[in-house]
């Protein structure tokens, strides 16, 4: 399928059961609405079984090309084909840029409808993008996957734009690929081993059809949320130009990324497309065959959306399935990603009916197919029609970001009642979701903070969400934010207020990286980025989502702090083991000692002690309460002592302290723990005087 190099030429090809004629045009330029050669199928030498296809002599990389695809237009029965409409190859490996495509003659038609768009019955070629034919050849050189396990994984999800397109970046190329590889050194030092980037590919960055009612200014598709092309890298995000360079320059990111040590990991949307619900654009599927790629409903006229968009990619039919399948081998062996996290995996689970299967074709195929065997796989293991998977999603080879783990960690912190037991299991790799599905603490992928919701700053910042800029009077976004503003609503210049932030941050940071499971930072959340409040900032491709890097030198002591927590994890190999705890590992302890009282509601306080080995040991303690807490030291060795390793009451640099340079704790029975605060302890052995 798509397009591919072959005797001196290049062989086209799509797939499409229903349609009755196909059309190739090739252009010269982007924004050409006249073709300069057009080819049409003969349906009986170019077409084998349901494949269209023609081979053509003298195409050189760079070349633009389209369809146009006919049939019959009977929405009734789930043929939407349109010949007035230019079409992208699902196969392109890349897309012309295109400033503004414009969604007035690209938007469907349905006769249905009181009224008859004339702008549907209209040729949209100059208003649409062309595919670009390209070349698969680049020097990897000794490029190998990196293949961390998930023991030595820290994730760092970000996005390739908004992470270096602020002027304060301090990178030549903002808010690209290459802005990116100019921020490896920062990457590395930081300490994670995989980045987790949002979506990259294709899309329409003006498909959001608001403006903001505060400045009157259009907002725009900024997440990327609304795929259109599953093969090609987004346009915009290279600084080279958007004919071909953007594949190159997104090899060299992950080239570079490797040889720094960084896996790469893609957020992928298999699950909806950008061409919405029955008055959407038609841009790609829709047109070439709606029947075969989409959920239709009972009246086929109209789409099932699990997914929230307006469509549901029919992602177990046979045939999409396999577009799925390959779209994934060509990300792992052409551009050499290390893994993929699935937007609203329930979906792919789905039937055509839409009902939930108990072993979905696609997600079993993922799992075993023998090219994808050693990526990464994350489940977001929900959808918006209800269903809710964490902790039984498919099998064992899938990790999943893990709700629970966030809600849980935010709520103990609040300092909510009930919360001692749920906590306890979270930081312990959660055994009690996960045991059943057979899967270990590399199941969970643990956050406190993600694109989607809050970033950690306003988490400790806000109390409710502000979305007003977004153009939905801020009825968008969850309501379900479990956060606390710590004295007033947003930013301030109290001093007392930001000390308790700057505790409440530090304690959420220890919490993600002395959990068993798999750590994910938000990026910028090493430095109190903040988003104002705005916790769905989806259409928002302005410095309410961009990473403004002065907070590095504003916040340097939790930049320090995250710093330090991501190589004490590494330091201490016990807290990432890809096995739950055995009683052989770890000991609970109320803050007088003995049991704590799981049950109790208004307990907020508790220890863990961890054996490392036969010698060495972890004392965790945790006090989400009002008030001071004297916790009881367990009994050492005489020749062993407590040293002090973290504690997040303390400012920089008592707060935390670099391995081997723990300061002697000197009262070896009683630690005090000050309100909403979190303290590690660690065993240091003494050397035993000669005898004399």
């Amino acid at each position: 399928m798509g397009t591919h190099e072959s005797g001196g030429g290049v062989n086209f090809a799509l797939f499409s059961r229903h349609a009755s004629r196909i059309r190739l045009e090739l252009f010269d330029q982007p924004a050409d609405a006249k073709p300069a050669r057009v080819i049409d199928f003969d349906p009986a030498r170019n077409r084998t079984g349901d494949v269209w296809h023609v081979w053509l002599e003298g195409i050189r990389p760079g070349q633009l090309y389209a369809y146009r695809v006919d049939g019959p237009y009977q929405p009734g029965e789930g043929h939407r084909f349109n010949f007035n409409k230019l079409l992208l190859d699902p196969f392109a490996t890349a897309i012309s840029p295109l400033p503004d495509w414009d969604f007035g003659p690209a938007r469907g038609y349905d006769p249905a409808q009181t009224q008859d768009p004339i702008s549907s019955k209209l040729d949209d070629a100059g208003a649409m993008p062309k595919c670009v034919f390209t070349c698969e050849h680049f020097r990897w050189h000794d490029d190998q996957p990196l293949r961390h396990p998930w023991a030595e994984t820290v994730i760092y999800e970000t996005h390739v734009r908004g992470f270096t397109v602020h002027p304060s970046s301090g990178v030549e190329h903002r808010g690209t690929y290459r802005g990116l590889m100019e921020k490896i050194p920062y990457l590395k030092e930081l300490g994670v081993t995989a980045v987790e980037l949002m979506p990259v590919h294709e899309f329409n960055d003006y498909q959001v059809p608001v403006t903001n009612p505060q400045t009157g200014k259009p907002l725009g598709n900024y997440w990327g949320y609304e795929p259109v092309a599953f093969f090609a890298p987004k346009a915009s995000y290279s600084s080279a130009g958007g004919l071909g360079q953007q594949k190159l320059e997104f090899k060299e990111m992950v080239q570079a990324l490797h040889h720094a040590g960084i896996e790469v990991i893609l957020d992928v949307v298999f699950n909806h497309t950008a061409e919405g619900n029955e008055l959407g654009p038609t841009l790609c599927f829709r047109g070439i065959d709606n029947a075969i790629f989409y959920m239709l409903a009972g009246d086929q006229r109209y789409y099932q959306d699990y997914t929230g968009t307006g469509n549901t990619i029919n992602a177990n039919h046979p045939v999409v399935r396999d577009h799925i399948m390959g779209a994934l081998r060509y990300w792992v062996v052409e551009m050499h990603v290390d893994g993929f996290r699935f937007d609203l995996a329930s979906v792919l689970g789905r039937d055509g009916s839409g009902k939930l299967l108990a072993n979905a074709p696609l997600l079993e195929q993922i799992a075993e197919d023998p090219i994808l065997r050693d990526v990464k796989i994350i489940a977001e293991a929900w959808d918006a029609a209800g269903a809710y998977e964490v902790g039984s999603f498919s099998e064992r080879r899938w990790a999943e970001w893990n709700g629970r783990y966030r809600d849980d960690v935010r709520r103990f912190w609040r300092g909510d009642e009930g919360m001692l037991g749920l906590f306890a299991s979270r930081i312990c790799g959660s055994a009690d979701i996960y045991t059943n599905s057979g899967k270990g603490p590399e199941g969970s992928i643990n956050f406190v903070t993600c694109h989607d919701g809050f970033t950690m700053n306003d988490l400790v910042s806000y109390r409710d969400k502000h979305n007003e800029a977004n153009g939905e009077n801020n009825h968008d976004g969850t309501d379900a934010n479990f956060s606390e503003n710590c004295g007033t609503e947003g930013q301030t210049t109290d001093a007392g207020i930001e000390a308790l932030r700057n505790k409440q941050i530090k304690n959420f940071l220890l919490t993600l990286l002395i959990s068993r499971g798999v750590p994910m930072l938000l990026g910028g959340d090493e430095f109190r980025r903040t988003q104002r409040g705005n916790n769905n900032a989806y259409c928002q491709d302005n410095e309410t989502s961009w990473h403004d890097w002065s907070g590095l030198e504003q916040h340097k002591e939790i930049y320090r702090f995250a710093l330090g927590m991501i190589a004490f994890r590494r330091a201490h190999p016990i807290l990432s083991r890809q096995q739950f705890y055995t009683d052989d590992e770890i000991q609970w302890f109320g803050a007088q000692g003995g049991l704590p009282d799981w049950t109790a509601p208004k307990q907020k306080q508790f220890a863990c002690l961890i054996h490392e080995d036969e010698q060495n040991a972890l004392y965790m303690m945790f006090n989400a309460g009002d008030d001071a807490i004297d916790f009881g030291l367990p009994a050492v060795p005489t020749e062993a002592r407590w040293h002090l390793a973290v504690d997040t009451a303390h400012i920089t640099p008592a707060d935390l302290f670099a391995a081997g340079e723990e300061p002697l704790w000197e009262d070896p029975q009683t630690y005090q723990l000050s309100p909403r605060t979190s303290a590690i302890l660690l065993v240091r052995y003494t050397a035993l005087p000669e005898a004399k």
